[in-house]
């Protein structure tokens, strides 16, 4: 890992702007992209999601999210990332991941951030357990994190 990354697997919440400020200060000279994307805990489906469940495996969770921001380096020329993804019990509408992103270039900091999203719901070993007003079931794979992690 470059000492410019960061990956935390955490059950607390984050601060968005703690994180933003941290890859700011990574290089500024040579920084003239920030992107970060946030994902929240979303009751979209026809059943009310109550809250939702990660269960990961220490070790190997941060050495695959590592993999991914090592692919990520690979492809676009990068001056930070940020991953922080949350595990244990999250209720609705509360914060599961920041992906940020800081390059030279708008297009390496979005291409970058938006690969890592795609890759880290495809490959990461996160398991989703939705709890609702039917209960608690496990949440599959979706065929459209499927296609956009091909098309990199």
């Amino acid at each position: 890992m470059k000492n410019n990354d960061l990956i935390l697997v955490q059950k607390a919440d984050f601060d968005i702007n703690l994180h933003y400020q941290k890859l700011l200060q990574i290089n500024p000279a040579a920084t003239g992209a920030a992107v970060l994307f946030v994902g929240l805990v979303r009751d979209l489906d026809d059943a009310k999601v109550e809250a939702m469940e990660l269960e990961h495996y220490p070790g190997m969770t941060e050495s695959c999210l590592q993999s991914i921001v090592d692919q990520a380096r690979k492809r676009w020329a990068i001056e930070g990332i940020h991953i922080v993804h949350r595990v244990g019990k999250l209720l609705a509408h509360e914060q599961i991941v920041l992906v940020g992103v800081t390059s030279r270039h708008r297009t390496d900091a979005f291409n970058a951030c938006e690969f890592v999203m795609d890759y880290l719901k495809q490959d990461a070993p996160f398991w989703k357990a939705e709890v609702s007003e039917r209960g608690k079931h496990w949440v599959a794979a979706k065929a459209s994190d499927q296609k956009a992690d091909e098309r990199w």
